[in-house]
């Protein structure tokens, strides 16, 4: 595939968060309770919430591995041989070389090798402490009647943070599988509220319950799932549907390990099913509520405005339109041009067979062009596979200016490395003005179960979380989310190999992908960004949404914890 100017190697993600070597398989020690959590979320101090200074020197000599491997990390990409038509960008795996010390019988079968990859990514996003907790605040709240009225309560992050870290400080104290550390909540913890500390506890469990499928104790963790199941519900807080639906994923998976179910594989187009059957008004109050989502669209739009400023016939590939509301915007802006009158918008959408609201999505975007007197036409190219498209079938003229537009797209075929590739081709021969990607702004693509099982559990609770506050009085709307949020995690939890296709990457990552493309980051104006914030505020839970720059990427994150990106790009 490609061009004979730029690299053909097969890409690898190895080096990424560590590791460079062939993965092999064999027997290996887990690590102890302590060892488990302490190398993915971090050497805590619960008096002071600060990382230990060892620990710190541990980040830096990682860091300096991950840079000397910059040049490797393009040159090679190890696949195994039982999945090279599935897996992606090649997965990320533990190094230690240890040796099973539980008490409990294990299959005879070789264990995967164990999770202790330190100075994990993972502490840069979610181990900072706790925050401090909000400690302080808390604590002036306790002596004020009236600022206690207005308490501020946790999210449900900082509690996922808070179970991790007490798990690590307290697991001598775990003396049998239904006991929690009877020590009591100290060190400025005694600002939670009873149903925080119940919370807390609760998520004990659900990461105790990981440690022990890591560990093949299938029996010891069914019990603590069934008291997390027990005490948890889809109907219940943010915290507790969370829980509730890692501990079903779990239990999935014990029952995939033992043999025990008739499941032989979670359904690859369950989440796809669920999007597409998505009522319109259900997908538009998501939009309208949810601002990270319209933060995120508006930025991405107005950077093609901004790139197109002196064109008239433009052409916008949409690889997944969806319900095309983003393009609402940049027809408003086309048609407030008082020069340069726009000829012709196009937009093409590339979309797999069996999708109705697309040409809803046409109609919808045809007549709002004709309300603003905009010359407008809309083409769906229809595949079987991504790997079907070809620079024909997207029908460009000589005189069209093309912009790209990718919204979770590029992260979904990260499992079909063939497929992404082959796009990529496409996308570099068309030679667009500018391509905008919006993925996930996460890192599950481990190989270990133990560093996927903890990075999603804190991504997850902050999707629930947020959930939580802008649609809580949208009964519907927030089903319909958790229900695909549900599938999500039962796909990284539950699911191995190929069927496992939940496989997000951050921004360092794909920087590292497209810059064997010759695509450079070309970042956004100052101006959308203060227009981006500008838009946050507008909802009600806008306050909650924070924006910060990665480089000239742009972050959208919730309650502080970054959750999604969104960058520009051009080819050279």
């Amino acid at each position: 595939m490609g061009n004979d100017h730029f690299s053909v190697a097969p890409f690898s993600f190895r080096g990424i968060l560590g590791g460079c070597g062939t993965v092999q398989e064999q027997v290996v020690e887990f690590p102890r309770k302590q060892d488990f959590f302490q190398d993915h979320i971090g050497s805590f101090s619960a008096e002071n919430g600060k990382v230990t200074q060892s620990y710190k020197s541990q980040i830096q000599l990682q860091q300096q591995d991950e840079t000397k491997f910059d040049i490797k990390v393009l040159e090679e990409f190890n696949i195994d041989p039982a999945l090279q038509m599935t897996l992606p960008f090649e997965e990320i795996a533990g190094q230690k070389n240890q040796q099973v010390t539980s008490s409990e019988p294990i299959n005879n079968k070789q264990v995967p090798q164990s999770s202790s990859l330190a100075y994990l990514e993972i502490l840069s996003n979610y181990a900072s402490g706790f925050k401090k907790l909000r400690v302080q605040d808390r604590t002036k709240s306790n002596n004020n009647s009236e600022a206690q009225v207005g308490r501020q309560e946790f999210s449900a992050e900082e509690i996922i943070r808070v179970a991790g870290a007490r798990y690590v400080q307290f697991s001598s104290l775990w003396y049998d599988d239904y006991c929690m550390p009877l020590h009591p909540y100290t060190s400025g913890l005694e600002v939670l509220s009873e149903e925080e500390k119940k919370d807390i506890e609760l998520a004990q469990f659900l990461l105790a319950a990981a440690e022990r499928v890591s560990c093949q104790q299938y029996e010891r963790a069914s019990r603590m799932l069934l008291h997390c199941l027990f005490n948890s519900s889809p109907g219940a807080n943010s915290i507790q549907r969370t829980i509730f639906h890692f501990a079903q994923a779990l239990k999935e998976r014990i029952e995939k390990e033992t043999g025990n179910t008739t499941l032989m594989g979670c359904a690859k187009n369950a989440e796809n099913e669920l999007l597409q059957k998505m009522d319109t008004s259900i997908a538009l109050t998501c939009h309208q509520k949810i601002p990270c989502y319209q933060v995120l669209q508006f930025t991405g739009v107005q950077a093609i405005v901004e790139h197109i400023a002196y064109d008239t016939k433009i052409h916008v590939i949409d690889l997944d339109i969806k319900y095309g509301i983003q393009w609402t915007c940049l027809m408003q802006a086309l048609a407030g041009r008082n020069e340069r009158k726009v000829e012709l918008l196009k937009i093409t959408s590339i979309e797999t067979a069996g999708q109705p609201t697309v040409e809803e999505t046409a109609k919808r975007l045809k007549s709002f062009a004709k309300s603003l007197n905009l010359p407008f036409a809309c083409k769906q190219v229809y595949v079987a596979d991504m790997t079907e498209i070809t620079e024909k079938q997207l029908g460009i003229e000589d005189d069209e200016t093309v912009a790209v537009y990718s919204h979770s797209v590029l992260s979904n075929m990260v499992s079909r490395p063939a497929c992404l590739e082959s796009l990529m081709s496409v996308i570099r021969k068309i030679k667009p003005t500018i391509m905008i990607v919006l993925e996930e702004d996460a890192n599950i693509n481990s190989s270990s179960f133990a560093i996927r099982f903890i990075e999603s559990l804190f991504l997850y609770s902050v999707f629930f979380d947020r959930v939580e506050t802008c649609l809580k009085d949208e009964i519907s709307a927030r089903m319909a989310m958790e229900a695909i949020l549900s599938e999500r995690i039962r796909n990284i939890v539950a699911a191995e190999g190929g069927e496992r296709t939940v496989r997000y990457v951050g921004i360092e990552v794909w920087r590292r992908f497209f810059a064997r493309y010759r695509m450079v980051e070309i970042g956004f104006s100052e101006p959308s960004l203060y227009q981006a914030r500008l838009v946050a505020r507008e909802f009600a839970g806008g306050k909650f949404c924070t924006l910060d720059a990665n480089g000239k990427c742009l972050t959208v994150g919730w309650k502080g914890t970054p959750v999604h990106s969104v960058s520009a790009w051009r080819f050279v």
